[in-house]
């Protein structure tokens, strides 16, 4: 793709950009919702963090069984025996996530710790490249490095009391993050659009 390409078709974007303006109450009521709920699961952050592996256990649970469903339907098709595996191992994960909710609680923040230290050094080291090249902005993702890290940093020195509860606070931290910009968009596109 050329640079004077644009990337999109403009009668999309303006579909799009439309259709925004329209529902612009959905997605309000969609970020408010989300803000609220946000609020909840920080307040009662164990609650949010069961909640939280439960419905993931459903998740896995459900796609597993979809998959495995679809997997024994086209038996023909090229790795089967990977899909079938794949399938498998969604649904265990989802039946030990809902059989014992607090165990998988407490396995999905080892999982949040693990991420947190790899996505820090990453970006960290992502940061110290961008640096190099003299490319703006680096320092942002240098600070992104950083949090990731001192989150990492408060949930272990937290063990076991923050196995928990860190889940769930993040998740509402999230939440209210994404409700947060929800209103935003929904703010911004209530006002009338000029006529292209």
């Amino acid at each position: 793709m050329s640079p004077t390409q644009p990337s999109a078709d403009p009668k999309l974007a303006a579909v799009l950009t439309q259709s925004i303006h329209d529902h612009w109450g959905v997605f309000l009521t969609e970020g408010i919702l989300l803000c609220v709920l946000g609020f909840a699961a920080i307040a009662i952050p164990r609650i949010a963090g069961l909640a939280a592996t439960v419905v993931l256990g459903w998740i896995f649970l459900i796609a597993g069984i979809v998959g495995l469903v679809a997997t024994l339907r086209a038996r023909q098709a090229p790795g089967f025996g990977w899909a079938l595996l794949s399938a498998i191992i969604a649904i265990i994960a989802g039946v030990m996530l809902l059989w014992n909710p607090f165990q998988g609680l407490i396995t999905l923040t080892f999982v949040l710790i693990a991420y947190f230290i790899a996505d820090g050094v990453l970006i960290i080291g992502l940061a110290i490249a961008h640096r190099r090249e003299l490319s703006g902005r680096w320092e942002w993702m240098m600070v992104n490095g950083i949090i990731d890290l001192i989150l990492a940093g408060i949930v272990i020195s937290g063990l076991p009391g923050t196995l928990f509860w860190a889940l769930g606070l993040l998740v509402g931290i999230d939440m209210i993050f994404g409700g947060a910009s929800l209103i935003g968009m929904a703010l911004e596109a209530r006002s009338p659009r000029p006529q292209q």
